[in-house]
């Protein structure tokens, strides 16, 4: 069992699902190309421990392809917020700092 995120056209996640094992193939197709011909959406696989792409995907997370990494959306709009080597928000601020 392995988890798919499917983006728009944004690389925006619209939707997470679980499916089959990525080293399984559907008619000779990984997983990820079967479901994004299928849905005609792009897809992602995302790791529910976050062993792959940073994050687990959300719905509204944005799937950055340089990074290869999924990034939640920004918690509040504040200036101090930096990404961190994680791409999990952070405050830069030592006096607030804390991962949200």
């Amino acid at each position: 069992m392995a988890h798919y995120a499917f983006l728009d056209d944004s690389n925006i996640v619209t939707e997470v699902i679980v499916g089959i094992d990525e080293t399984e193939t559907i008619e000779g197709l990984t997983p990820e190309q079967w479901y994004e011909n299928y849905r005609g959406q792009t897809c992602v696989r995302t790791s529910y421990n976050g062993r792959i792409r940073f994050n687990y995907a959300g719905i509204g997370f944005t799937y950055d392809p340089i990074d290869d990494a999924f990034i939640s959306p920004m918690p509040c709009e504040h200036e101090e917020l930096t990404l961190n080597s994680k791409k999990q928000w952070e405050c830069a601020n030592v006096a607030h700092a804390k991962t949200l």
